[in-house]
């Protein structure tokens, strides 16, 4: 079980470090705000102009130093996961937030669902006023080395219709687009899906793409807050894959019925990522 808290050890100097850690407002008058930067990093808002129906495609681009990491939504035992705020001023939602496959890194036995990489976050937006648009953003992740550092930044754009090219942007977003699981296939899917009485452990059986060997990376998102990696008992033949997955504490009094929970599913260079309904 994780639960997604600040480890002691790096507690002390992430509360040292959070003063120093804010960034300044961030804004642009184009489809791209200007980097904001912090100890252990950098991050920028990217955005294209909305469409006909209010629709903006935009991204979080985040650049971790190297030997740093920065978090995925459910970022382990320690870690901060990514929190995107817009300023009610903009007239723009926030409908969701895309996550790029992670890494699992143990240290100490300490384990973090993260990225140790650039990484850019696909931000699906939705504006409700006439051109020019401007989305003013608050964002929050932690990026972390021997400690954690929180960094927050205003980041804003001003976007105007959509009369021009910007080609840079859009690869930006395209490359994020692609680095997201994909959803399930005939080939690549979650079969069959059981949680014990106990609600100890979770049952799952994979059809797994071929080619493929050993056990995959499975990660289990239950309640907010907990994600669960543990593997007992996997077995791979042929392209199926069966293993229980260890649940361990839940909430108190929390009842998995009618619930959904995600699953991603690593399998060498694919990813796979759906829900679980306990129905």
């Amino acid at each position: 079980m994780m639960i997604i808290s600040l480890a002691p050890r790096r507690l002390f100097m992430a509360v040292i470090s959070l003063a120093a850690s804010f960034a300044p407002f961030c804004s642009a008058q184009a489809e791209m705000s200007a980097w904001a930067e912090a100890e252990g990093g950098r991050m920028r808002l990217v955005a294209l102009a909305p469409g006909a129906d209010g629709k903006i495609r935009a991204a979080l681009q985040i650049e971790p130093k190297p030997g740093w990491i920065t978090y995925w939504r459910e970022p382990g035992n320690s870690g901060i996961p990514p929190q995107i705020t817009i300023a009610p001023r903009s007239n723009v939602a926030l409908d969701a937030i895309g996550y790029p496959v992670p890494k699992h890194f143990y240290k100490g036995g300490i384990e973090d669902i993260a990225y140790d990489a650039p990484v850019t976050l696909p931000l699906s937006l939705t504006a409700s006023g006439k051109a020019p648009v401007v989305v003013d953003a608050t964002a929050f992740i932690g990026i972390c080395r021997d400690i954690c550092v929180p960094f927050q930044a205003h980041l804003a754009v001003t976007l105007g219709p959509a009369t021009q090219s910007h080609l840079e942007e859009e690869a930006i977003l395209a490359a994020a687009d692609a680095a997201l699981p994909k959803p399930p296939s005939a080939d690549f899917a979650v079969t069959a899906h059981a949680i014990s009485p106990d609600r100890k452990t979770l049952s799952l059986t994979l059809t797994l793409p071929s080619g493929g060997s050993g056990a995959p990376d499975i990660i289990v998102t239950g309640p907010s807050g907990y994600a669960f990696t543990k593997q007992i008992g996997g077995k791979r033949g042929g392209a199926t894959f069966k293993t229980d997955i260890a649940i361990g504490k839940l909430p108190k009094d929390y009842d998995p019925s009618g619930k959904r929970w995600s699953v991603l599913v690593i399998d060498g260079g694919k990813a796979m990522e759906t829900t679980l309904a306990f129905d």
